[in-house]
């Protein structure tokens, strides 16, 4: 035992270390405080009939809370047969949130700079660098719990890959299939993609220099057990991957339906909204120099003093030009419609990254760099286009990505890796004449990149984004001030940002400097190799830890109970009166497409989802961009109106004349020949009255479409509502067609009459339609994707078998360590 301690002491000195700053970093969350994060707020809205239900003890997979209803896949939905759910929980469980994820990056990235044979205080040093990264400080204050967890999992899925190409085949194919199963169990598929293309190519770098040294026969032994590992690991997430594959065809990522809003790609995003967040080409200078872009948009008092200056000059009082200051124009003055942050990587990991360049003689230093100018080359999106426009219209689901500077996610993990090889390389490369002169290189650019944009900061920077003089033009007017004093305020903003950018170049000038100087120290034996790399791991900790206070403080954090909700409005308790189970509200004081109050409190068509349904996006964008059709919204059952008073500035509940109900049976079929002219068709028509539908759902229309009996002379009612099951009783003296409020998606939806399976089919663009027979009867619709419930059993076997292949490495690797001995 006490030569296991000796062995491992410090890796146990280093988890010690981990979790110590992770305590003081993220202290309010051990104390019962939470962040308040703007994302996980908007969330909560969604989440509501979820949660309902959850604590129920029962789940759906459908939810009629957003958008008049959608699948729940993408918003959540457990995966009980995915052992990885369990592990996912154990972490989530044993720490406050978000402390689980942060252990996940140190403890994930410490083992990849171990399988890459770096010293335990040089991986801790690279492992902070990663998971300090600015980026990730920013997703953690911003509430994208997902997207951090998948990015947690790089390092540990990169480990694996590397251990299986180093010949531990068995073993290395283990780790890779349990973590790229967490990876893919976090379900941010975005992160996952730009994985996959970093081990695309760290791949082909592999088969290159098998074919050069002639060892092709274990390189595609490695291949072979990289790609089972692999397929195990989709496997596992079988139930999970294959609902999100067949949702995802259906969604704004899917197929266009209207020819006419067909681009050069129909089957994704449109271009324009995904290269909405496009990286800066300049904007990666803040790599270096977190504030060369003004940081975040929200900007802070600090950076506005010549704003404040100007303003009290010309007559505001000191809390008011405060207030000016932070809303007049942004810190951040790049082209992104706003930003929470910069990527910053840290002075001291760009100085050692750009050093690595030059002393590094592993061949993973090509890999590195290639994914590092391919992430940055596809993170400019519309600002450079060249290289993502030939991904975005070829590459396979690469157009079904939205904001695509969080590529530079992959870039954060790159820039560590090499910069702690550098410092290794010290150790390893005897040549320490030749090693300084490649330091001083690194240095001087590096330093003096820094040192010029402290001095000179116009020569490579303008301070003004391209709409400048419009937003200065905007608030003079607001202000009722002359054009030459909004010139001057607009002026004292640029003053501020230069000032900003100067501050931290010459704080990344220090940083440099320290680590140029440790490296001195060390090359001249003034200080040992332990002693450097324990200076390195405080030197980048100090460095990053600065700049991500500025994200990410104790001002971030909030009690439990003050945690921004939306409130309950007068308005709402008016509407809660209703106890009809199943009706919509649309409050048209808020965008459609961004409405976080009304989805709290009830089932809604408005609302926020990244994923929606495309069929819903094209009406809306449709029919509501100019007024609001009633007709429409009557057909999906939206009972009340939240408006303003026009006698007062209060919200009322204002009851829908044209409202539908939950099903009716119609009088009267229009039959169209595309999507284009049923489109066109349901913004004219009377919902309680006609029924537009596809011609290639004639053959279930039946031949008697309708009787010579009026509708009205029919009933059917909802009898029974459950997100997943909705129940309806129906009585008509003949056969007729009738339309229910509901949305249409056929992958999962059943219909049972009289528990008999019927087909049911598309009416009106949006909603579901049927033939129901003359007579009394009970008619379902049972929300049950195979993808789900068959992907599930799938998931169960691949779990054990990945627990069976965990427990024979783990068996091997502790009969090779005993015969070792």
């Amino acid at each position: 035992m006490n030569n296991w301690f000796k062995q491992n002491g410090q890796h146990l000195m280093v988890i010690v270390l981990f979790f110590g700053i992770t305590f003081l970093y993220f202290n309010p969350v051990f104390f019962g405080k939470t962040l308040g994060q703007n994302d996980v707020t908007r969330a909560q809205s969604t989440t509501t009939e979820i949660n309902h239900y959850r604590e129920k003890g029962e789940t759906i997979l459908w939810t009629n809370q957003i958008h008049g209803g959608m699948p729940a896949f993408q918003i959540w939905a457990p995966y009980p047969n995915n052992m990885t759910t369990w592990l996912v929980k154990a972490i989530n469980y044993s720490f406050p949130q978000p402390v689980g994820t942060v252990l996940v990056l140190l403890l994930g990235s410490y083992f990849l700079f171990c399988v890459l044979k770096l010293n335990p205080w040089l991986s801790a040093a690279g492992a902070i660098a990663f998971t300090f990264s600015s980026y990730n400080i920013i997703l953690f204050g911003a509430g994208h719990a997902n997207q951090v967890a998948a990015i947690s999992f790089f390092a540990p899925v990169v480990a694996g890959i590397l251990l299986i190409f180093r010949g531990k085949y068995i073993y290395g194919a283990a780790v890779t299939a349990l973590f790229l199963a967490l990876e893919i169990r976090a379900n941010h598929i975005q992160m996952t993609y730009y994985l996959f293309l970093a081990i695309l190519i760290l791949v082909g770098m592999e088969c290159y220099h098998a074919v050069k040294s002639k060892q092709t026969t274990a390189f595609f032994k490695a291949a072979g057990f990289a790609f089972v590992a692999g397929l195990l690991a989709l496997a596992v997430n079988t139930s999970s991957l294959w609902s999100t594959y067949e949702y995802s065809a259906e969604t704004i990522r899917g197929h266009a339906n209207l020819t006419q809003k067909v681009a050069k790609t129909s089957t994704g995003l449109s271009r324009e909204y995904a290269y909405q967040w496009s990286q800066g080409v300049e904007e990666c200078i803040t790599f270096l120099i977190p504030n060369a872009f003004g940081g975040s948009s929200r900007g802070n008092s600090a950076a506005h003093s010549n704003v404040v200056k100007t303003l009290t000059e010309i007559g505001a009082d000191a809390s008011e030009a405060d207030y000016l200051s932070k809303s007049l124009m942004p810190s951040y003055w790049g082209e992104k419609p706003f930003t929470e942050g910069s990527f910053y990587f840290g002075a001291v990991i760009c100085f050692l990254f750009v050093l690595g360049l030059f002393i590094v003689k592993n061949h993973i230093k090509w890999w590195l760099l290639s994914v590092v100018v391919l992430t940055m080359l596809l993170s400019f999106g519309k600002n450079m286009p060249l290289v993502s426009d030939l991904f975005f219209y070829y590459a396979p689901f690469y157009n079904k990505f939205r904001a695509v500077e969080s590529i530079l996610a992959v870039a954060g993990l790159c820039f560590p890796i090499l910069a702690v090889l550098a410092v290794n390389e010290l150790l390893l490369n005897k040549d320490k004449k030749e090693l300084f002169k490649q330091v001083k290189l690194a240095f001087y650019l590096t330093f003096g990149l820094s040192l010029l944009i402290a001095i000179i900061p116009t020569l490579f920077l303008s301070f003004k984004s391209s709409d400048h003089q419009s937003v200065v033009a905007q608030f003079t007017e607001a202000l009722k001030i002359d054009q030459s004093t909004g010139n001057t305020i607009g002026n004292a903003f640029v003053a501020d940002r230069k000032a900003a950018a100067q501050a931290d170049a010459m704080r990344s000038c220090l940083f440099i400097l320290l680590a140029f100087a440790g490296i001195w120290a060390y090359l001249k034996e003034k200080l040992s190799f332990n002693i450097l790399s324990i200076a390195f791991l405080f030197l980048i900790l100090t460095d990053l830890w600065g700049v991500d206070k500025r994200y990410l403080n104790e001002g971030t954090f909030m009690a439990k109970q003050d945690t921004e909700k939306p409130q309950l409005r007068e308005v709402d308790r008016f509407i809660d009166q209703d106890k009809d189970p199943d009706f919509k509200v649309i409050d048209l004081t808020q965008s459609i497409m961004n409405d976080a109050t009304t989805p709290y409190f009830h089932k809604s068509i408005g609302g926020y989802s990244a994923v929606r349904l495309k069929r819903f996006d094209e009406v809306i964008e449709t029919h509501f961009k100019k007024t609001v059709n009633l007709d429409i919204l009557g057909m999906m059952n939206t009972k009340y109106l939240i408006i303003t008073d026009p006698n007062s500035p209060k919200l009322i509940a204002q009851l829908n004349p044209d409202v539908c109900g939950h099903a009716w049976f119609v009088n009267k079929i229009q039959y169209v020949a595309n999507a284009d002219q049923e489109m066109a068709a349901i913004g004219t028509f009377k919902p309680k009255e006609t029924v537009v539908i596809d011609e290639q759902y004639k053959p279930l229309v039946k031949a008697q479409e309708l009787s010579a009996v009026p509708a009205s002379s029919g009933t059917i009612k909802l009898s029974r509502y459950f997100p997943d099951r909705m129940v309806y009783e129906s009585s008509s003296p003949q056969a007729n067609i009738a339309v229910f409020s509901e949305i249409y998606y056929n992958k999962g939806w059943k219909m049972f009459i009289d528990q008999v399976e019927q087909p049911y089919f598309r009416a009106n663009y949006l909603l579901r339609a049927a033939h129901i027979p003359a007579g009394t009867h009970q008619i379902e619709f049972v929300f049950h994707p195979a993808s789900y419930y068959t992907g599930e059993i799938i998931s169960l076997i691949a779990s054990i078998v990945l627990i069976i292949g965990l427990l024979l490495a783990g068996y091997l690797g502790y009969k090779e360590r005993k015969t070792a001995k």
